[in-house]
């Protein structure tokens, strides 16, 4: 396919991803939010090709591997170290973005340390919702429109749930 067939084939995909992310700021139940999260970046993984974006399609990967196992439950110490090695060590292996693609690699970094740290839904959400700012930059600069916009909406709902759910805590805590 041509570079504009490309995109707007990637940037389609990337739509489908965008709504299985905000449907996980949505809900208020870590597990659920952690499925929902594994399968945006498992259909990044395939919008990734669509841009030309080896280190990305590798990053979201290794990020799906990373989400299913946090979701099983199993995501320890140890597996967070090898994630955070695998994704940096190949991460640069792949990139052919040069500075650009250095960006899912930092973004990687940040949310695996927040997936193993944050068991609470309101920490994963605001840990999210920082992971989204660098995806935001990222996205924009491989021609991913959708996926810049959709990230834009997502940290917007993002805020927005997160606000919601420490009123409904602390409402909780009054009572």
């Amino acid at each position: 396919m041509n570079l504009p067939m490309n995109i707007l084939v990637g940037n389609l995909i990337s739509l489908v991803a965008g709504i299985f992310l905000i449907v996980s700021l949505c809900v208020n139940n870590d597990k659920q939010a952690y499925k929902f999260q594994f399968l945006n970046t498992l259909t990044l993984v395939f919008a990734s090709f669509f841009f030309n974006s080896m280190v990305g399609a590798v990053v979201m990967a290794i990020a799906s591997a990373r989400l299913f196992m946090v979701f099983k439950g199993r995501f320890t110490l140890k597996w967070a170290a090898f994630f955070l090695i695998l994704s940096v060590t190949v991460g640069f292996l792949v990139n052919t973005l040069g500075w650009v693609g250095l960006i899912p690699i930092i973004a990687v970094i940040q949310i695996t340390i927040c997936n193993y740290a944050y068991k609470d839904i309101r920490w994963i959400k605001l840990s999210l919702i920082v992971n989204e700012a660098f995806y935001i930059l990222y996205f924009y600069l491989v021609f991913d429109f959708v996926s810049t916009f959709v990230q834009i909406v997502t940290v917007f709902i993002g805020c927005i749930s997160y606000l919601r759910l420490v009123q409904v805590r602390n409402a909780e805590i009054a009572c």
